[in-house]
């Protein structure tokens, strides 16, 4: 039997910064893209979900069940399967046509009252084998990329909401990651939902990180 706190490291009475803290580690060392597996990546993301909904349901108590009671090796149990992530998203280049600004707290709700086309401002679903660029792509969307390989910011985002796995990136200095900056070409969604607003290479902060046109570079 392996728990949610076996497979994110930590004690049964860990509190939620420690969880946040491991449940980061994790999930880098799981990535696809750093060594692990789908399969292992999957088990981290359902580890951290069960502990998120024991805080939403009030600490375990009532008839909540203990998350140190699940069995997550058991795929006949609730959530054993991966599901696809709900991504809504906005494209940078709207923000300057509004005078909006990444700041903004009502940003996707002001986007929902405009008059947007379908691939400036829309939603679609990630499936857990894909990065949020091949979501993207696989569903008919041409985001800006470059390299594929993380060594660029041609593929940023932003993320306004939700959580995008950032492995050890080749190009993204920390602050940027810090404030929401990522790389779609190799960023997994981890959390059910994601909002999140693509084609920032145009930001100043990120002019020297972007790789000129190429034959494989769509801009």
């Amino acid at each position: 039997m392996v728990s949610p706190f076996e497979v994110l490291e930590v004690d049964e009475d860990a509190d939620d910064a420690t969880i946040e803290r491991a449940y980061r580690e994790r999930v880098k060392q799981a990535h696809p893209d750093q060594g692990g597996t789908l399969e292992e990546f999957q088990l981290v993301r359902r580890a951290y979900r069960e502990l998120d909904e024991r805080d939403r349901s009030g600490g375990g108590n009532g008839d909540a069940t203990d998350p140190a009671d699940i069995d997550l090796d058991d795929d006949d149990g609730a959530g054993a399967e991966a599901k696809p992530v709900r991504v809504e998203f906005l494209d940078y280049e709207v923000l300057g046509d509004y005078g909006w600004s990444l700041d903004d707290e009502d940003l996707f709700r002001k986007a929902s009252h405009a008059d947007l086309d379908d691939d400036e401002h829309g939603r679609l679903l990630v499936q857990p084998d894909e990065s949020l660029l091949e979501g993207a792509e696989n569903r008919g969307f041409g985001w800006p990329f470059s390299c594929r390989g993380g060594a660029c910011a041609n593929c940023a985002v932003y993320v306004v909401e939700g959580e995008l796995s950032q492995p050890a990136n080749h190009i993204m200095p920390d602050d940027l990651a810090e404030r929401g900056f990522r790389l779609s070409c190799n960023g997994y969604p981890v959390t059910d939902e994601l909002k999140i607003v693509f084609n920032v290479k145009h930001r100043a902060e990120l002019d020297d990180l972007i790789l000129p046109p190429g034959p494989f570079t769509r801009r």
